[in-house]
């Protein structure tokens, strides 16, 4: 076997390994962080919705005090809530003006998750990529490859990329 080719194929691998697996883990996990905050939001919008809807003025509720304990709490003035928006600041909200800001951030979260899904795709395009070069490199390490011409067409458009990949074998005898 050809030494050059098999440290090639061992440098394939551990780009792989190395850096576009924890790179795809990473986009995932933000992405589900994203996932969550969206849900709170939309969570927050249905329970302003609910309160508008019933025109509660005065609210008993369960308040988590942490580690799963709850205190027993009594809103004498549900008018005015409190959003949380981000770095541990809280903002007094009339409803209409929560459920702007919550329409607002939750269009900027969608926007993210639609960043961090191209991301991911375009990691797991990679990955493959990869995985078809050290196939065929592994193919022409064993010899079972006499010849091949590989054509690789990239069509790059904003935010997407695709490749085509075509494999002509061909034998010289």
């Amino acid at each position: 076997m050809d030494r050059f080719r098999q440290e090639k194929l061992q440098r394939y691998e551990e780009f792989v390994d190395k850096r576009l697996k924890p790179d795809l883990v990473h986009a995932i996990a933000e992405r589900d962080k994203v996932f969550e905050q969206q849900k709170t939001f939309s969570d927050l919008r249905k329970n302003i919705e609910n309160l508008e809807k019933n025109t509660v003025t005065s609210l008993r509720t369960l308040v988590n005090l942490g580690s799963e304990v709850y205190m027993q709490a009594d809103v004498p003035d549900t008018q005015r809530i409190f959003v949380d928006i981000g770095l541990g600041f809280h903002v007094e909200f009339t409803w209409s003006e929560a459920l702007n800001f919550i329409s607002q951030r939750e269009e900027r979260l969608a926007r993210q998750i639609e960043e961090y899904t191209r991301l991911i795709a375009s990691i797991k395009a990679q990955i493959y990529v990869f995985f078809i070069f050290a196939f065929f490199l592994l193919l022409i390490i064993l010899e079972e490859l006499e010849c091949c011409l590989w054509i690789f067409l990239s069509v790059l458009k904003p935010g997407h990329f695709s490749s085509v990949f075509l494999l002509f074998p061909i034998n010289y005898k």
